[in-house]
């Protein structure tokens, strides 16, 4: 089965003591409806739980909601603890109220693009639809 006759697995992930969890309830329906299968993990995430659940679940793609200022712990670790596991290929990305230095710093770490408030779902999906084309073996 090539990548594209398969449906995008996305974890969306809460990680953190952050209690807001509408925006990730809301990226996780938008992937859903999407096409995406998509697994939530449900609020205060370790990283050390994050990554597990994506390996567990084989995901895709991980995306974090952080909206408590840990951004710049959170997203290295979870990324350095993916990639502990095998999981380079994995897209790590999310959103939340990063600072534009912080996400383009985070860019730098392996992290995929941040979204901040107010961003349109449809680009959510797009770009990991995109992302996820790139992946695609031509042979």
């Amino acid at each position: 089965m090539s990548f594209s006759d398969r449906r995008i697995r996305v974890l969306v992930a809460k990680p953190g003591l952050d209690g807001h969890d509408r925006g990730a309830k809301v990226i996780a329906a938008a992937f859903r409806d999407a096409g995406f299968e998509v697994i939530y993990t449900g609020l205060h995430q370790t990283p050390e739980m994050v990554a597990a659940a994506a390996v567990q679940e084989d995901a895709d793609v991980v995306a974090m909601s952080v909206l408590s200022g840990a951004h710049m712990t959170l997203f290295p670790r979870v990324r350095e603890l993916l990639d502990r596991e095998g999981m380079e290929h994995v897209l790590l990305t999310g959103g939340g109220i990063i600072p534009g230095e912080d996400a383009a710093a985070l860019g730098e770490l392996g992290v995929g693009r941040i979204f901040g408030p107010g961003t349109a779902t449809t680009d959510a999906i797009e770009y990991v639809r995109d992302w996820f084309a790139e992946r695609e073996d031509p042979y």
